[in-house]
């Protein structure tokens, strides 16, 4: 059986594929394969790579609501868009659980030109700047065009002292931090040029899904229990993550849920946290 993605290539349906990402997100294997078991009367050859995803994600909820939400990880980053605002907090938020200070939309001015930077970052005296790359798409690359340009910037940049986080500071590196994934062109100008680059899967075993997973700094956007326009009042108040919403003092208030909701929702958060 093929299956449609969204780029409109067809490729050959992969259960063990499948089977792995259910795993990944906590469940077991046999309960994958239960999963596989149920889906499998509603598939069809040229079935979108979209809707098979939608019906694993709902068979997972009726077993674990955390698994599912683990599961919805890479759209719930996505959901931090449109244009990336709150997806730029969110990196912040990792580069601090790794030790850093951080600083978010900095103005700064260069030896040429002005620029707003995403994200600044300081660790063990050396200063970085962190630009952020937000696509609203699975299917969008992030292409050599973006560390090129960025370079450039960096360039401008390096010689000038500021004053982040103390005085006579200057930028030594540069992050690119991408929801998505790199062009092999972009990783090989990248390294090259001596730029850091993060991706959903780059670096290989420490790209942002397994950063996020292992500081378990979920975003509240991939929960299941909240609808669209809740999870908005929450990013909203900069509630960004699960660890967020269950420690915020308020958290829950703007929201008014019933208590059973809410104890559904604390219920989900426990899960992803534990």
């Amino acid at each position: 059986m093929r299956i449609k993605k969204k780029s409109g290539e067809i490729v050959q349906f992969d259960t063990e594929k499948l089977i792995r990402s259910l795993i990944a997100s906590g469940a077991t294997k046999e309960t994958a394969n239960h999963i596989i078991d149920d889906i499998k009367p509603q598939l069809y050859d040229g079935i979108s790579s979209q809707k098979v995803f939608r019906l694993a994600y709902l068979k997972l909820k009726n077993y674990s609501k955390g698994h599912a939400a683990r599961y919805n990880l890479k759209n719930g980053i996505m959901a931090l868009g449109p244009a990336g605002f709150y997806f730029e907090k969110f990196i912040a938020r990792i580069f601090e659980l790794q030790g850093y200070q951080t600083k978010t939309n900095v103005e700064v001015e260069g030896a040429c030109i002005s620029h707003e930077l995403d994200v600044v970052v300081k660790k063990n005296n050396h200063v970085a700047m962190v630009e952020c790359k937000f696509h609203g798409s699975k299917e969008v690359k992030t292409d050599v065009k973006v560390p090129m340009y960025i370079l450039s910037r960096f360039n401008d940049l390096k010689s000038v002292n500021y004053s982040f986080f103390s005085e006579d500071e200057k930028i030594t590196k540069c992050w690119i931090v991408t929801n998505n994934r790199f062009t092999s062109e972009a990783i090989k100008f990248g390294e090259c040029s001596g730029l850091n680059l993060l991706s959903w899967d780059y670096p290989m075993g420490n790209g942002l899904k397994e950063l996020v997973t292992q500081f378990k700094v979920y975003p509240i956007t991939c929960l299941t229990t909240l609808t669209i326009a809740e999870k908005e009042i929450l990013l909203l108040q900069e509630i960004l993550t699960v660890y967020n919403l269950v420690h915020h003092e308020n958290g829950f208030a703007k929201l008014k849920l019933s208590q059973s909701r809410i104890k559904k929702v604390l219920n989900e958060c426990q899960q992803l946290l534990s």
